[in-house]
């Protein structure tokens, strides 16, 4: 195995620890609580607090411990201006919902070819869960994590390779991350997209920020955009039809700049991230590779056993 390979097998052994890590501290975890209180994990809150603190905070110091091993190149760093920020903000929505709609139609085919629903487990805790825990967790914390850990640690590690090589990857391990088919799809668009912008500027601040707010809108807004739809249809009145209307009207706007934003994008001149390595092969260098592998297998597992279970 070239020194090349066995980075990126070093890269994917170790987002597979930290997969890995997740799982069985909630087990853990989840054992010690049904011992103390099993009326604890009946309830939806705790044990999205519980799943949160699993997946990012308890096995990130050995996963840094991990990633630190490897070199790391800093980004020069560039601001963007608010209409950009905008044009940023309508692309990632778009590809949200472009996403959103390609695992939609997968899963019901999926659904119609085993002639059984297929759960959307994301869906059903936004649904389940209290509107602050939506905020809290699902809008805030889980931006902060992710973005540190699937643009920040990966591709300050990868650029050296190139954008393309880091955009694809971060998008791959992003997506296969989610451990589900429902969010497989919206996650390696917008995990794309993330990992542009975080190069074009350097700043994982504007990632993090574009996050929350695709965050906040399929969770806490749909909550409350099914509130008053729920609310409209027993007892009509103008707050719940303002709050409908204002729903579609941003998702609708957020879709025509995104479109536009789209046929914008070109092949950029990232700022300070020239390629330092080129690959001759790159495909077979970065996915072909004992780590890679074990990693993907790992979630296609995941995503596998969550359809037929």
């Amino acid at each position: 195995m070239n020194i090349h390979k066995k980075f990126f097998s070093k890269i994917g052994a170790n987002y597979l620890i930290l997969g890995i890590m997740a799982i069985v501290l909630q087990i853990i975890i989840v054992n010690i609580i049904s011992l103390i209180n099993p009326e604890y994990l009946h309830d939806i809150n705790i044990v999205t607090v519980i799943s949160s603190l699993c997946n990012y905070i308890l096995p990130f110091p050995i996963f840094y411990w991990l990633m630190k091993k490897l070199d790391d190149v800093e980004i020069e760093k560039a601001g963007i201006s608010v209409k950009t920020f905008i044009l940023y903000t309508g692309i990632t929505i778009t590809l949200m919902w472009i996403g959103n709609m390609a695992g939609l139609i997968i899963t019901m085919l999926l659904s119609g070819a085993m002639q059984s629903d297929i759960a959307n487990p994301v869906q059903q805790l936004i649904n389940s869960a209290d509107i602050w825990i939506n905020l809290l967790v699902i809008s805030i914390f889980a931006p902060i994590c992710e973005e540190i850990l699937f643009r920040k640690f990966l591709i300050d590690r990868t650029i050296k390779y190139g954008a393309k090589v880091s955009i694809i990857l971060s998008a791959v391990l992003f997506a296969f991350f989610h451990g589900n088919l429902n969010q497989f799809f919206y996650a390696f668009l917008m995990g794309g997209f993330f990992a542009y912008v975080y190069i074009r500027t350097g700043k994982i601040t504007y990632t993090i920020i574009l996050h929350a707010i695709v965050n906040f809108m399929g969770s806490v807004m749909s909550l409350i955009l099914a509130n008053s739809v729920s609310n409209i249809q027993i007892n009509p009145n103008p707050i719940d039809a303002l709050i409908i209307l204002g729903y579609v009207a941003i998702i609708l706007i957020s879709l025509i700049i995104g479109l536009y934003g789209l046929t914008k994008i070109k092949k950029a001149r990232f700022n300070g991230a020239k390629t330092q390595i080129n690959l001759k092969n790159p495909f077979k260098t970065v996915y072909l590779n004992i780590g890679m592998i074990l990693f993907i297998l790992f979630f296609i597992g995941e995503m596998v056993y969550q359809i037929l279970g």
